[in-house]
């Protein structure tokens, strides 16, 4: 991931609210510090697909507004 936004590419890591810290941490430690961070509600493991899904569904404009701003 870091490799793509070091060339330009539009990127975020979609990560859980006890991550959040742990994310902005890795995205400097590889020279990203810039590196958006999608935060979704905690936990992904252990429940239905339809939840994932929904999870999903919060993270997807927020990556399309990351597109948005890129592309002006």
């Amino acid at each position: 991931m870091s490799e793509l936004r070091k060339r330009g590419l539009v990127t975020a890591v979609i990560c859980t609210d006890p991550f959040l810290k742990l994310g902005r941490a890795q995205s400097r430690v590889f020279g990203v510090a810039d590196l958006p961070l999608i935060v979704i509600p905690h936990p992904l493991g252990g429940i239905s697909l339809e939840k994932v899904e929904g999870r999903a569904e919060v993270a997807i404009p927020e990556f399309v507004k990351l597109i948005m701003e890129h592309a002006r």
